[in-house]
């Protein structure tokens, strides 16, 4: 027999988890919030953004606790220094020669950087970044939510990565 364990305790990780979400400029806080949420669960401490980044603490709930956000203004820099410290630079995007995530082996350093919900990942974006990943849609609308998005790609990279 089943029974609810209500907020039962968080896996303990062996090592701390290197992956880091980078976003560009949101157009909604409580997308920005509901990315806090998914991040705080996989264990990141840090998500880097650009453009006004404001978590709603409703929606965020741990995470606006738990989650440093980091604000530049550009993203173009923070990539450069990123790919420096050795993070590989992966995009959230439907392009042409993007992986699928089913497919997509994540190197424990990673940097998901994550585009607008409407623009997506510009141009100048796209050319500094090592991969791009995108996520299959069986169906209408033509991609997922970024929160939704984000959140399915830092579930694979713990799949990946259970022990940090």
């Amino acid at each position: 027999m089943f029974e609810h364990l209500r907020h039962k305790p968080p896996r303990k990780l062996s090592l701390p988890r290197e992956i880091l979400v980078v976003c560009a400029p949101l157009r909604s806080n409580i997308n920005l919030s509901r990315i806090a949420r998914a991040a705080s669960c996989c264990g990141l401490t840090k998500i880097i953004c650009t453009g006004p980044a404001k978590l709603e603490r409703r929606i965020a709930r741990d995470g606006a606790d738990t989650i440093e956000i980091e604000s530049h203004r550009t993203l173009p820099p923070v990539l450069k220094q990123l790919r420096t410290e050795g993070y590989r630079l992966v995009g959230l995007e439907q392009t042409t020669d993007s992986v699928d995530l089913h497919r997509y082996e994540f190197q424990r350093r990673t940097a998901l950087v994550i585009g607008n919900e409407r623009t997506g990942l510009t141009e100048d974006l796209l050319k500094l970044l090592d991969d791009v990943v995108e996520i299959p849609v069986w169906g209408l609308a033509y991609s997922y939510n970024v929160a939704t998005a984000t959140g399915m790609a830092l579930y694979e990279y713990c799949r990946q990565w259970p022990e940090g």
